[in-house]
């Protein structure tokens, strides 16, 4: 159920590594959270350096040109081990499978109530029902 927007920095990232980088997002919630492989909703926005502001130093970070912003919906029933979890396992595998440095991946958690996610036909299938990952 949770949906991944990375806007990353645009003609950065070859084919090859934005779909490892979909993979790697992925995997994040099989590892992390228990969910099927199957639930799996990523999108990439690539944007020049024009529309992507991100400052290299702040936090104590040091950003390359690969910095980019993940933002990730997420059921409003996890408790906060599962997104220090989650958080953790984002940053592990972008590093492992697209060599992606830890200090360029800015995450955003999103909390969404169930009931607002509709996997399709109009009908949102998690609403009156308990969580089942």
């Amino acid at each position: 159920m949770p949906v991944f927007h990375a806007h990353i920095p645009k003609g950065r990232f070859s084919r090859d590594q934005k779909i490892a980088l979909g993979n790697a997002l992925n995997q994040s919630l099989v590892e992390s959270l228990n969910i099927p492989s199957g639930d799996r909703f990523v999108m990439l926005s690539e944007h020049g350096d024009d529309e992507l502001f991100i400052d290299p130093t702040f936090m104590e970070m040091n950003r390359t040109e690969n910095a980019m912003i993940i933002t990730v919906l997420i059921g409003a029933h996890r408790p906060s081990a599962d997104k220090q979890a989650l958080l953790a396992a984002i940053t592990r595998l972008l590093e492992r499978d697209v060599g992606i440095d830890p200090d360029d991946v800015f995450v955003a958690l999103v909390p969404v109530p169930n009931e607002n996610f509709s996997f399709g036909r109009g009908i949102a299938q998690l609403a009156d029902v308990a969580p089942r990952w």
